[in-house]
């Protein structure tokens, strides 16, 4: 039986323009992409805070996938709000607004039975939350974390601690070499395995992943797809299939299944840049996985 799944992020509305179109307010958020990705492999359980105006249709969306909403608290005032834009280089979102709302005063309080959660996924929020979070679980047996340039800039003592309780850190990129002063991924990644995880997922867009563990790489291009319309929440999406794979192997966490867990993370991520927000997640089922999964095996075969 697959081990249970705590996951504490956000839960949002997005605005999106990308040069295929522009999505007003659609549903998104770290733990929207993550639980509806690890919800194929593992038991979820989210942690969460959404405002007056989130809809009761995409609560019941996440419950529909047997995912455990009774961690999400409803608080007076407006749901978060990320207005972002693509131009050119579809691997790189420009910020134009973050009205955090209801998220700026939000204080993780976990029901009991998450307590006993085996795995923790800390999305992207502040690390004093995400130590906050990890501070209510009794023993977990698999802690995973994502950040951003943000917390790296402003909370990098918070980040630091936090990275000295989790078994791995899932990071693109830019924020590995920005976390680990490294001029690239790779060096990037052995510095930070230096701070605390046992192993580093350093995602690179539309040019897959590098996994560093046990003094080891494992490095993978990204599933092609043609044609990108969105990719905001590949990365929670890639978490999802990450953990949950992870979690459906009761927290084996040795090499092997690091990498396995890496494959199923990509895949997830594949199906989310085909279109706007959680949309290409919500009709999902494994029998397309399983396809992709045969097709991503011609791919890195020789």
């Amino acid at each position: 039986m697959a081990s249970s799944i705590v996951v504490v992020g956000s839960l949002a509305y997005d605005t999106i323009k990308t040069p295929k179109g522009t999505a007003e307010k659609t549903l998104g958020g770290s733990s929207n992409y993550f639980s509806l990705s690890a919800s194929h492999f593992a038991p979820v359980k989210v942690v969460g805070v959404v405002g007056e105006d989130y809809s009761e249709q995409d609560i019941k969306m996440l419950e529909d996938r047997k995912v455990d909403v009774s961690g999400i608290e409803k608080a007076s005032g407006k749901t978060f709000h990320w207005t972002g834009e693509y131009k050119d280089d579809m691997n790189e979102a420009i910020t134009l607004a973050t009205d955090l709302n209801v998220l700026e005063s939000f204080d993780p309080k976990m029901p009991e039975d998450y307590k006993n959660s085996e795995v923790v996924f800390l999305a992207n929020i502040d690390p004093v939350l995400q130590l906050k979070v990890l501070d209510q679980v009794n023993s977990p047996k698999l802690v995973c974390c994502d950040t951003m340039n943000f917390w790296i800039d402003s909370k990098l003592d918070d980040l630091k601690k936090v990275l000295q309780k989790v078994d791995v850190l899932l990071i693109n990129e830019g924020e590995a070499m920005q976390l680990s002063q490294k001029s690239n991924g790779i060096a990037a990644a052995q510095a930070i395995v230096e701070m605390g995880p046992k192993a580093v997922v350093v995602k690179r867009g539309e040019y897959g992943f590098a996994l560093y563990s046990e003094g080891k790489y494992f490095i993978l291009p990204a599933f092609p797809i043609a044609e990108v319309v969105d990719p905001t929440g590949a990365g929670d999406t890639f978490a999802g299939g990450f953990v949950g794979h992870l979690a459906k192997m009761n927290c084996d966490d040795r090499l092997e299944s690091l990498k396995n867990a890496c494959v199923h993370g990509c895949l997830m991520a594949s199906f989310t840049v085909e279109g706007f927000g959680v949309e290409p997640q919500k009709n999902l089922d494994w029998a397309k996985v399983e396809k992709r999964l045969l097709e991503y095996k011609e791919v890195i075969s020789f």
